[in-house]
């Protein structure tokens, strides 16, 4: 026979919270009290009596009446909450909270006697939008530089670049020095953690090492010795070297020139698959106005985006920001990670606090767009169907064949390709029922549209490209 439905009284807070009170029968009380002293009487060894077979008595005596009183309740706090929420249909996203705390509430319980209980807990927030179209965005309109098709050709002339010796002059602004070091911190003398190295070759150019290392280093001749005193930027990502002044001891064992190769069909034939240089810049301009046209259409849709949130009413509730804050965080890590970073030794708890305070404002900004979005799509009824799902699906597994990808999770590689396919969707909305005005930089020419194409995420991307 199932227990009887609960007596429950729910109410709002603010921050998209609940408060509910329940009332738990006196008989709920004293079965959970029977229970846990049940349960502890099977599981309390006593000199004298055989496991299992201690009197009830002896046990209570034993453990005192608070610890079986504590184990019950503890228990039936779970049992009412599990139930209250089946019951209410109420989606917590976080654990509850008791108004007046579990000691409180252990204190004045009474197995024989009415409990009532007072909790809290965040729910979704449901978000809803004042207007959703006739928004005006402004965007600055992007413009293709040419002089970007020589930059990105100078970046691959200086890695196809012949390393020539040279012996005969001090270490200038553009060689390349191979030098042996070993760096201590001028306030105690104490070794920097990852602050030496034996024959590494440094390029000296600005910003290549911390400042004054690679201005002290200039200068020096072929086996010179000589002591740097640099600083380190107050924004260093190793906590403990964050604006302390170093010493580093240097040695230049080599030194080398970049020789530049000719601007030829052959550079081109090496920096890439194209035949000749003619080719090669074309590819180069059209990758490159391509790319304006994707920051373009991306910015525009930043624009919409911002202009969509300010129209947003929503609440947000704490535990959906600590868990934005904390993907936050991981993706920092994540990223340093990549880059070769010990993030272990790096992201030291006074950092990881320091980052989860400092990310609650782009934790709150990332939910709002979310929620704009969603409600967006609620009110525009605007979906994704399941052919167009299983049609991506197809076509990115084929994808994931031939580069001979393995171990995806298939669930997730279809919520996130559903995903995707929605917010393109609602872009295209937001676009067609919105104005954006593209302002010059110089703020001197504007252009108004209601509707824009729709610009691909494709990038169409050769077999071999410059190496930049």
């Amino acid at each position: 026979m199932s227990a009887a439905k609960l007596k429950v009284k729910t109410s709002s807070k603010p921050n998209s919270r609940i408060a509910v009170e329940v009332e738990v029968p006196a008989d709920r009380c004293k079965n959970s009290y029977n229970e846990a002293l049940s349960k502890l009487s099977r599981s309390i060894s006593i000199p004298g009596f055989r496991k299992g077979k201690v009197p009830t008595a002896v046990v209570i005596q034993q453990l005192g009446v608070k610890r079986i009183q504590a184990s019950a309740l503890e228990s039936l706090l779970q049992k009412i909450w599990t139930e209250t929420l089946d019951q209410e249909g109420i989606e917590p996203l976080c654990e509850p909270e008791l108004e007046d705390g579990f000691e409180t509430i252990l204190e004045n319980f009474n197995p024989d006697k009415t409990l009532t209980l007072k909790l809290e807990t965040d729910i979704a927030p449901i978000p809803s939008l004042k207007k959703s179209s006739g928004l005006t965005a402004e965007v600055e309109n992007l413009i293709f530089d040419p002089k970007k098709v020589d930059e990105l050709i100078e970046q691959s002339r200086s890695q196809l670049a012949t390393k020539v010796p040279v012996s005969d002059r001090a270490a200038k602004k553009g060689d390349i020095a191979l030098v042996s070091f070993k760096g201590i911190f001028s306030d105690n003398g104490s070794v920097i953690e990852g602050g030496s190295a034996d024959s590494v070759e440094i390029e000296l150019e600005e910003g290549r090492m911390i400042p004054g290392f690679i201005e002290g280093v200039i200068g020096m001749n072929i086996n010179d010795k000589k002591i740097l005193k640099c600083e380190f930027p107050k924004d260093y990502h190793q906590e403990d070297a964050k604006g302390r002044k170093a010493e580093f001891n240097v040695s230049l064992e080599d030194l080398k020139i970049k020789e530049l190769p000719e601007l030829n069909d052959d550079f081109a034939k090496q920096a890439s698959d194209k035949e000749n240089m003619s080719d090669l810049r074309a590819d180069l301009e059209k990758r490159l106005k391509d790319d304006t046209d994707r920051k373009q259409t991306k910015n525009r849709q930043d624009s919409l985006l911002d202009a969509l949130v300010k129209e947003l009413e929503v609440e947000l509730p704490k535990s959906l920001i600590d868990q934005e804050v904390r993907v936050i965080v991981e993706q920092t890590a994540q990223n340093f990670a990549q880059q070769g970073i010990d993030v272990k030794s790096m992201f030291t708890p006074e950092l990881v606090k320091s980052l989860m305070e400092s990310s609650k404002g782009e934790a709150e900004k990332k939910l709002r767009q979310k929620l704009a979005l969603n409600a967006l799509a609620e009110s525009e009824k605007i979906e994704v169907s399941q052919k167009e799902i299983n049609s991506k699906l197809e076509q990115v597994e084929a994808d994931m064949k031939l580069s001979n990808e393995k171990n995806i999770d298939k669930n997730r590689l279809k919520e996130a390709i559903t995903d995707d396919l929605l917010q393109e969707k609602l872009f295209v909305w937001l676009e067609e029922n919105n104005n954006v005005i593209e302002k010059a930089k110089d703020q001197s020419k504007k252009k108004s549209s209601k509707k824009t194409t729709t610009k691909t995420n494709k990038e169409k991307k050769s077999s071999k490209t410059p190496k930049t």
